[in-house]
């Protein structure tokens, strides 16, 4: 076993303001998706603001139609099955243009020590390296991962990530 837990922060830019109607479906749909994130095997912790969801922090304080979503998870592989295989999360993400900006780079995963909890300036350096650099072993998508600091062999990679 793995000294280490695989972190991941998306980040999303609306369209229109948070708050505004039309973002009602996604709005709509955070309390179930996140529930079921949380029961989901392999799950350990997610970014919370003043509701039940992130939605509310102001990642980048001069950017309010931007939002986080940071995660840690036991494996890769715990990860990649809630995001492309919950059907319910599978639902809004097919439904992002509706709502959000296309972003060339929106997501990164890396690794952290088990008990460590990112924090949102963390998640968004990683972002930062990850459109700097492209895939290393300090910040990594579905479609490369690599293996743990302790030389653990990072999960396969699923097929619908790839």
């Amino acid at each position: 076993m793995s000294g280490y837990h695989i972190a991941q922060i998306n980040i999303a830019r609306f369209t229109l303001p948070k708050d505004d109607p039309a973002n009602a479906g996604f709005m709509d749909a955070l309390d179930g998706v996140n529930a079921l994130a949380d029961a989901a095997p392999g799950f350990i912790w997610r970014l919370v603001g003043e509701g039940n969801d992130a939605i509310d922090i102001d990642a980048v304080p001069d950017d309010p139609r931007l939002a986080v979503n940071m995660s840690v998870w036991t494996d890769v592989a715990a990860l990649g099955a809630f995001v492309y295989r919950n059907p319910e999360h599978l639902a809004i993400m097919r439904r992002r243009r509706e709502w959000l900006e296309q972003m060339a780079v929106y997501q990164a995963l890396w690794w952290v020590p088990v008990g460590h909890i990112p924090t949102v300036a963390e998640g968004l350096a990683k972002i930062a390296l990850l459109a700097q650099q492209g895939p290393t072993p300090d910040a990594f998508t579905f479609k490369q991962t690599f293996a743990a600091p302790d030389g653990m062999a990072a999960s396969p990679v699923l097929d619908e990530c790839a």
